[in-house]
């Protein structure tokens, strides 16, 4: 029995596979002219689609939408409800309907045409009303659906699938979009956080920051050590700028080497040159510093070299860079 599912599940997928190789084979110049109107509109895309095509609609225009071109779905039911005044001049439409007769769409198409908005048609018939009336058809038609009734929309509904996904990806490269701009409509997804959150995002500063001098009596840098709790502590000069740090790792070190820290000079303790990096540098960035040198902490200047901020690895756990 596990064998005969097996072999249904693959038959599906065989089915629809050969649906969107023919789907392929018949894109044609009605393609390049439905791409062409979407990126000339100065308005939204907006598809519609009754019943299954309407939950392929859905998905459709949320693909354009997350890749650079603003578009909605409009239910063609609620549209003669008064649904209709989301449509504005400039706007470009998008309609599925398998037959290409659905009733609810071909209510729609005379406010379409008085609008004078162009209209792309995905369908499984070129030759219908909607096939008739539209200004770019692109032909969804398939042998058979993967159903074994050949009843419910399954070939059907993942060839009208496809070719939305090959419009919104025509555009991404014809308007060059890129992954940076994918991040803005993504902020709050892993890649969205690592393309646009920076170490001023993040970072801790003002009284947060453990900073010391190396004046500072060993004492009172174990005090800033241990109330900024970041385990370690920025050593600036008498101009204010960088010149080393100190950590635990250092402490113990110290503690090793010398039978009292309390009188080793500060400068004997820390280490110089430390790691930095600049407030407006991405945190994904101020990460691959941290892994790279195995350090925790990494400390942020200014342009005058003046430590200003400190970003931590649990800064970035938080955040979910790593």
């Amino acid at each position: 029995m596990s064998k005969d599912i097996l072999s249904f599940g693959k038959y599906t997928l065989e089915v629809e596979k050969n649906a969107i190789d023919s789907a392929a084979a018949k894109l044609d110049g009605n393609f390049v002219k439905a791409v062409d109107f979407i990126m000339k509109c100065r308005g939204r895309v907006v598809v519609t689609g009754m019943g299954k095509s309407g939950h392929i609609a859905q998905k459709i225009a949320a693909t354009l939408s997350s890749t650079g071109t603003p578009s909605f779905f409009m239910h063609p039911a609620e549209g003669v409800h008064g649904d209709l005044g989301m449509l504005v001049r400039g706007d470009v439409v998008i309609a599925l309907s398998y037959s290409g007769e659905t009733e609810e769409i071909k209510s729609i198409l005379p406010i379409i045409k008085r609008l004078e908005l162009p209209l792309i048609s995905i369908t499984g018939n070129v030759n219908s009303v909607l096939g008739r009336k539209s200004d770019a058809v692109l032909d969804g038609n398939i042998e058979k659906e993967a159903c074994p009734m050949n009843l419910a929309p399954t070939s059907s509904t993942t060839v009208a699938l496809a070719l939305g996904d090959a419009i919104a990806v025509a555009l991404v490269e014809c308007r060059d979009f890129k992954a940076e701009d994918f991040a803005l409509v993504h902020p709050s997804g892993a890649l969205g956080r690592k393309l646009l959150l920076t170490v001023e995002d993040l970072w801790h500063t003002g009284d947060e920051l453990p900073l010391t001098t190396l004046d500072m009596p060993l004492k009172d840098i174990l005090y800033v050590i241990s109330s900024k709790r970041f385990g370690c502590a920025a050593v600036a000069d008498g101009n204010g700028k960088l010149i080393g740090i100190i950590t635990d790792g250092d402490l113990r070190r110290a503690m090793e080497k010398y039978s009292d820290i309390m009188q080793i000079p500060v400068g004997n303790i820390m280490s110089g040159n430390p790691k930095r990096i600049a407030p407006g540098v991405l945190a994904a960035h101020a990460l691959a510093i941290m892994e790279k040198y195995s350090i925790t902490s990494l400390l942020s200047v200014d342009e005058e070299d003046r430590p200003i901020g400190i970003i931590h690895l649990h800064d970035l756990l938080r955040a979910g860079l790593a």
